[in-house]
Parts: structure tokens; sequence; C-alpha cells
């Protein structure tokens, strides 16, 4: 029965993995769906509070990206030819044939430069012409042949079309988007998990399939209990920290980086990339020791992992094969982050890591170290790729005081089978002085990588996956060890274990997103499908008339307008769905046909605004307190999107304490007028009420 639930277990691991590769349609069990575009209001004052409305910031996300090059080939009264130059000048930079790129750079200089230079419509300094000229001359054509234009074309794309970008309705698109991403609240029922691929100190990690998307991941889930009893919450935390740092800006095709983090009641969940193709380790026992070719392959690309997290001050402290995963074409990635270590401020002394892998200064115990470790580890696992075994387990033995004694003392003799470069390679790499050990005289990992036993690399093309690997794992394999044999925790260990609200509160900043990587998963998914359906929904919207609210209300001094939550109705015991507009002295509830009058609250009738949201049936709400004879004296408004609730409670309180000051200040004038100061106050009070009520009408 066991083995059968095991098979059973693998198939739908691999039909998921299939199920993952389908068109958007048949990948997705749950419907991404666009808030409606009112959200734009809301989403501009936010965008605009958190400086994210300037042109780079819009333009270097994949989704704003898409979306602006939509409206300059699509939406724009004129034709804007400076971003069809710029991709242009993207698809040069990334030819990597030499010919190719040389009649590529031709065909730029044609038709961008000379064309408009015979037309006398060049917007382009002299000098970057000049610079262009020189190289093509001589017959040059290096990557960054037209990076002069580069800022030259910025400089127009962010001035009037990115203006015009502002006002169109790929903006609207792109604030739905992002309004859907930063409201994005994830639960394990956003996923089908499906098969265990391995298991760590605190939990395990699963293969699953993100429901919206359909996009494969590996959740590693880790369990809050027994993270209690090993007291590795810091661990834990510590690990979501170098995974967002590590996952953010640049991404590195060489690290197992981190798109989602999440906990439920009772676990801790990281959302990783997914290896299918198993680890060196298991690749090890399968195929057995690797010669120096195919080691070589595996180095040079665990070389620019280890640099992308050394740039970042991080020493990663935990570098063996089990940590090295394949993906389905034999690439790498370093994986597992849970010893990873920030010392940019303060230089780590702790002795983590494994045995016959730490270095020196790691087993010294209260010696600082630094990046420096990760290099004496890297040589400890070539060692190991080509012999089987680390240079300080020549005898199999396990006893770890033993392993660590060997690595404090010994000289590793290296064997005559070995290359020269591959013996001085080593030899530099298994140093125990850290000021003679390679990587560690000032360079980094340039010193590495410029070491004769990597001659003839091209670092480029490394990075661009474009070295065949020696090993492509077997396709339709799950690569890993069958689910039975890596098992799971024993619930027993943690029975007597509680978890109190202290316990909890150490992880109330756990959930996120990494922006970049979300926004890649949906172009790369369900983009084109969810804007398809989204467009159609909205212009039968429009068709039936149903859309009653000016989307910008540029005319008016309205100050925000939306969908929002408002509770009451004829039993006062529902919540209503009103479009809401917000006036510097009144607030509009229009109910959603748009048909009746809407409900006035005027400034003059707030008493208070909650400075903090008030909780009631569930939500999250903004109570509102009233004085005009015909209410309760409470008003509670609430909305499911979180940035929209916090900019109305915002822009609520702002348009209150404004009016109140201004109301204030013509009271003290009317006082003099009336003689008194009561009369000012009672006379203002019917002033401003009258002058409201008519503005309110007049503005319907």
């Amino acid at each position: 029965m066991a083995d059968l639930e095991a098979v059973l277990a693998d198939v739908s691991y691999l039909m998921a993995m299939e199920k993952s590769k389908c068109t958007p349609a048949a990948r997705a069990s749950k419907k991404l769906i666009l808030p409606d575009p009112s959200v734009r209001s809301v989403m501009y004052k936010y965008l605009e509070k958190e400086n994210e409305l300037e042109f780079h910031k819009i333009f270097n996300q994949v989704i704003g990206y898409n979306l602006f090059k939509d409206f300059c080939e699509n939406d724009s009264e004129e034709p804007i030819q400076q971003f069809k130059f710029y991709e242009q000048i993207k698809q040069f930079e990334k030819t990597e044939c030499y010919e190719e790129r040389k009649k590529m750079a031709r065909e730029i200089y044609d038709n961008f430069i000379m064309e408009e230079m015979l037309s006398h419509t060049y917007d382009y300094s002299k000098d970057a012409v000049i610079s262009v000229q020189k190289y093509l001359l001589k017959n040059e054509v290096p990557t960054n042949l037209f990076e002069p234009y580069i800022e030259e074309i910025f400089s127009y794309l962010k001035g009037k079309p990115f203006k015009k970008f502002l006002e169109s309705d790929k903006f609207t698109r792109f604030c739905q988007w992002k309004n859907l991403e930063l409201n994005i609240q994830l639960t394990m029922n956003d996923f089908s998990v499906h098969r265990i691929i391995g298991r760590g100190g605190f939990g395990e990690v699963y293969g699953c399939r993100k429901a919206d998307t359909g996009k494969m991941y590996a959740m590693k889930c880790l369990d809050k209990k027994r993270i209690k009893m090993k007291q590795g919450e810091m661990l834990a935390l510590n690990e979501r920290s170098m995974l967002q740092v590590v996952s953010t800006g640049n991404d590195c095709p060489f690290i197992v980086c981190m798109t989602y983090a999440f906990h439920t009641p009772d676990k801790l969940c990281f959302i990783l990339d997914l290896m299918n193709g198993g680890d060196l380790h298991y690749h090890l026992s399968q195929h057995g020791v690797f010669n120096e070719d195919e080691m070589k392959f595996y180095a040079a690309e665990v070389i620019l992992g280890l640099e992308h997290m050394h740039k970042r001050y991080i020493v990663y402290r935990d570098l063996k094969p089990a940590n090295i995963l394949l993906d389905e074409n034999g690439h790498i990635r370093i994986s597992d982050l849970g010893l990873a270590c920030d010392f940019s401020r303060k230089k780590p002394h702790a002795s983590v890591g494994t045995h016959g892998y730490m270095a020196p200064e790691v087993l010294s115990k209260g010696t600082a170290y630094d990046s420096c470790a990760d290099w004496f580890s890297f040589g400890c696992m070539l060692y190991k790729l080509l012999k089987g075994h680390s240079p300080f387990r020549q005898h199999k033995t396990k006893d770890k005081h033993e392993i660590d004694k060997m690595t404090l003392t010994m000289n590793v003799e290296l064997p005559d089978t070995f290359s020269p470069e591959l013996k001085d390679l080593l030899d530099l790499l298994l140093q125990r002085d850290v000021d003679k050990r390679l990587g560690c005289m000032g360079n980094g990992p340039e010193e590495v990588k410029s070491h004769p036993f990597f001659s003839g690399i091209d670092w480029h093309q490394v990075y661009m996956h474009k070295y065949t690997p020696p090993l492509i794992p077997p396709r339709g394999e799950v690569n890993a060890a069958d689910a039975f044999d890596i098992g799971s925790f024993d619930e027993e260990d943690t029975k007597g274990i509680k978890l109190t609200e202290s316990d909890q509160e150490l992880y109330k900043n756990f959930n996120l997103t990494i922006s970049e990587r979300w926004q890649q998963e949906v172009i790369e998914t369900v983009y084109e499908t969810i804007n398809q359906e989204t467009d159609k929904i909205e212009q039968k919207k429009k068709a039936k008339q149903k859309q009653h609210f000016d989307a910008d209300e540029k005319e008016s001094d309205c100050i925000l307008h939306g969908y929002i939550k408002k509770y009451g109705g004829s039993f006062a015991s529902l919540w209503q769905t009103k479009y809401a507009k917000l006036y510097p002295n009144r607030l509009e509830l229009h109910s959603e046909s748009g048909n009746n009058k809407p409900e006035l609250i005027f400034m003059d009738q707030i008493e208070d605004i909650s400075s903090d949201f008030v909780p009631y049936k569930g939500e999250q709400c903004i109570q509102i307190r009233v004085n005009d004879g015909s209410r309760d004296g409470r008003i509670l408004l609430t909305n499911p999107d979180e940035i929209g609730l916090k900019e109305w409670a915002y822009s609520l309180r702002s348009a209150h304490k404004v009016s109140q000051e201004l109301l204030g200040s013509m009271a003290k004038k009317a006082g003099k007028i009336y003689g008194s100061e009561r009369d000012g106050n009672k006379s203002m009070y019917i002033l401003g009420g009258n002058s409201m009520q008519k503005n309110a009408n007049g503005a319907n």
C-alpha cells in the first residue's frame, strides 16, 4: 500500500508539472480578478505619496513597461519612435552573434538616426551620433554602441509621452494590477500542494502549483512549534530576510529565490523557485563522481551564485552538494539560505554549517569572519564532486570532532590524477590562512574567475546558460528520494508545545510578496488573458451605462472617489456597497445603481473620525461620529482593499481637519460682525450648512 501511495504521489506531482506548461485557461484553477477602474483615484494618491509615480519607477516594472509600451504603440495621438528605438537598442545589446550585431547596428543607424537627420527631425545630441559613427567607421559594434542614446531617449519619454500615459486608460490598468499586487494575502488555499521533495530541521519542502496562474513552485513549510522547541525563531526570520535580499532587484539565475512568504497559525511558508532536477548529492549517488570538465561547469555557475550573495554582503555558510539543486535542463541553483548571514554591519562569529565544509575561522570559537569562509567551503565542495567525499573525511569518519580537528590542522594531499591547474586552485581555496586564500586577497570572486583552471571560460556565456550541462536529469521522473524515504516529522515530538500570542506576534511582519517576481509570474502566465477578459467586462458596463461616475473628476474639487462599504441597510445590519465621492466640504455616498439621490455627510456634522481602524463584524472600519439629530451617531465604512481603506481614512481625516480649521477661522471673523463669539459660531453653522447643501445639490 505504501508503494502504491508513493507512486500516486509521483504521478500527481508529474501531472501538475505538465499542466503548468499548458495554456493560461487550462493552467489556472482560480481566476485573478482586477479591481474596478475607479481604484485609479485611490492608487494615484497612494503612488504619489510613495514617490512611485516617477517615470523610471513605473518603466522599470515589467507590468508598467508593458502598459507604457502598449500606450506608445496603440494609444498615443502621435507615433512615438523613441520607444521603438529603445527596444531595438535593447535587442541589439542582447544579440550575441557578432555578425548579426553588425547587421542590426547598421539597420538601427539607418532607420533611427540617419533617417531623422535627413528629414531634419533629429532631436539627439551631436556627441551621440559622433560616438556611434566613430565605431561604425572602424567596423566595430560593441554591445554598448548605442548607450549615449539611452538617456536621451529616456529624457524624451519621461516628458510629454509619460504625462499623457498618466492620463490614459493604460495607466488605469496599471493601477488595477498594482492594487491587486499590494493586496495579496496568501493562504494555503491559493496553492495545490503535491509531493514532498525534501525535509530540513524545521519542516518539509513540497512541490506545489499556484492556483491563479498555474506556476509551479517549491513550498518550504516550517513548523512553528518545532521552531519554538528548538528556539529557532531568529533563524527562521533571518532566512526570510536573506531570501528577500537575494530575490529583490536583479534576479540571479544561480540562487533558489523567493517570490512569496506567508504564514498560517502553525506554519511559516516560503514559496521558492522549483528545481525539479534533484541535488548534486543525489546525482553523485546515482551518477558517480564527476571529471574535471564536468566539475568545472558546476563550479562556474556556483561562483556566480556566490558572487551575487557576496555583493549583497551575505555569507552563505552552508555550501555543499546537497544544497546545489538542478533544474530540468541541468543548470544549478544554490538553495537553502537558512544559515546565510548579513555581515555588512557586524561580522558573524558563530560556528554553523556542515562538518567537513566549514572553514577554519568558522570552527574557531569567537573568531569573526565574512564571505571568505564560503571560498573554503567551495574548495571542499569541488573536492567532493571529484572524489565523492570531503577532503576532511578521507577515512570516512563520521566523528564530527575528528573532522573538525582535521579541518583545523591537516594539509590536504591532492591526488596526482588532478591536473596542475586544478591542484593549484584547490590548494589556494583550502588555505587555512584567510589572507592567502583565493577569493580573499582583495578582489573577491574575480580572483577565482581569473584562475588558470577557468581559462577560456566566457563568464557572460555562463550567466546566460549557454554552456551545455554535463548531466541532464531524466525527464518524466521526480529526481528525488522516494516520498516515504523522505518521510515527515513525528507530531508527537511537539505535542506539548503550545503557541502563545507573543509567539505569533514574532511573525506579524512575515508576509511578503517580491514585486518584480510576482509581476514576471503574471506576465509569463495569465497577463494577456486577464487583460482581455477585463476589457470585455468593462466595455459591457459602459454599454449598459452602469458607469455613472467620471473616472477622473478632473473638472471638480473631488479629493477621492471609488467604491466603499457602509454598514447599514433597512435593518441596519448589512454591508452596503456605495460609490463614495469625497469633497472638501462633504462626503457623498451613491448607491451602486446611481439612480437615487446620494446620502450626504457634511464636514461640519462630523464630530470625530477614528484615528485607528475599529474592528466591527470581522472588518477593519473607519468610524465617523456625526451629530445631525437624525442618526445614531456612528457611521462605519470599510473596504476589502487595504490600500484603499488607508487612503480613505487619511483623506477623510485631512478633509475634516482642513474643514474645521476653515470654519473656525470664518467663525472668528463672523463673531466680530455679530458682536459675540457664540453668535458667530451659530451663524457660521447655519451659513456653512446651507451653502454646503446648495453646493452638494449643484454638484450633482
